[in-house]
């Protein structure tokens, strides 16, 4: 037997699997693609979740892309954070190209044009489904994680929340959350001393400040109604494939804070509102987070632990979180211990850090 025979049935045996999968491709024996020796994952390990790292130009976007189709011509839906603009493309047939198909005939899969069911969805002012949450279903938790406050701020605004469920008081935007702050120190002041006990000015003051600068981030788009319902992002459509969802998210790149209140508010939701699966033999939803650098750049410590547990939790729900970066150094290590498949294009390393870092 050849070494390229003794490779294909190498890689033949290694990627037999008992369930469904879908193909990434075929795998390469010293530069040389063999043709038909298919690389799968199973849809069984997609939601034990997954990183897609490697430098700028490597082929992350479009290992994003091939997954993507993939899921959904098997019918589970996706969630995808378009933070460049380049991911609503799907939505029509390729044009082709004489490299794409010299690529499928190596690798050995004909090549099909096609067109994908898209939905468009923004957290601004872009185009697209609006998606919003209330500051009640936010809850005075993630509020507190989000806003980076103490322990006895995190009191108070909890304090807030009971006042206002006490007293059947929605809070709808982040307007009402502070008009109830500024009244609990103003002109009810005595009301809330009497049932809730005293609040103190100067912390009230804080979170005011911190509430304004994420409204500076764009939040007060993002509170408010009407709240999306998480269930629309699993829809399937008449041929029986997954619905991919874009979130349009170019213009949020200097405002971090917004995209983190953003994901963890989702991924809450989608926790709180999932049956509980199990390991079920395939994923309900998957998302896959671009540039994800951005989740944890300004994020807190206890943002950060909010994060990490969500991403324990809800592998259980049938959830997959993928995270796309230029480097895995960019995702903490307790999320990277969680995440069950690596997608490794070329890394890059000009400067002695670099190379540690990939060592």
């Amino acid at each position: 037997m050849s070494a390229k025979e003794e490779f294909y049935a190498h890689i033949e045996k290694g990627y037999t699997t008992k369930g469904d999968f879908i193909t990434m491709g075929a795998a390469m024996l010293e530069g040389e693609t063999v043709t038909g020796a298919y690389v799968k994952v199973p849809l069984k390990t997609l939601n034990r979740h997954g990183l897609i790292a490697g430098a700028t130009g490597t082929g992350k976007t479009k290992t994003l892309q091939i997954i993507a189709e993939n899921l959904s011509d098997k019918g589970i839906p996706v969630l995808l954070m378009d933070l460049k603009g380049d991911l609503s493309g799907i939505a029509q047939p390729s044009p082709g190209h004489p490299k794409i198909d010299e690529r499928h005939e190596k690798i050995g899969l004909p090549f099909e044009p096609k067109s994908f069911p898209v939905e468009i969805l923004s957290l601004s002012e872009q185009d697209g489904v609006k998606l919003r949450a209330t500051v009640s279903e936010f809850g005075p938790i993630l509020l507190s994680r989000i806003l980076d406050l103490s322990e006895t701020q995190e009191g108070i605004v909890s304090v807030i929340f009971k006042y206002c469920d006490d007293n059947k008081l929605p809070l709808l935007d982040l307007k009402d959350f502070k008009k109830v702050l500024q009244y609990a120190t103003g002109t009810g002041k005595k009301e809330f001393a009497k049932e809730y006990g005293r609040i103190s000015t100067s912390s009230t003051g804080t979170i005011l400040r911190k509430i304004i600068e994420l409204e500076q981030q764009g939040a007060d788009l993002f509170f408010g109604e009407k709240s999306f319902d998480v269930e629309d992002l699993t829809r399937i459509d008449e041929n029986g494939r997954g619905y991919i969802n874009i979130v349009r998210l170019t213009d949020i790149q200097d405002r971090p804070k917004l995209f983190s209140t953003f994901m963890l508010s989702l991924l809450a939701e989608i926790y709180s509102t999932f049956p509980e699966q199990g390991d079920s033999d395939r994923p309900e939803l998957i998302f896959f987070i671009d540039e994800a650098h951005l989740i944890f750049k300004e994020a807190s410590d206890a943002l950060l632990d909010q994060i990490e547990s969500i991403v324990k939790l809800i592998r259980s729900k049938g959830i997959g979180l993928y995270f796309v970066t230029q480097n895995p150094t960019d995702v903490p290590n307790a999320v990277l211990a969680q995440l069950g498949l690596k997608v490794q294009h070329a890394l890059r390393a000009f400067t002695a850090r670099d190379r540690k870092a990939i060592k």
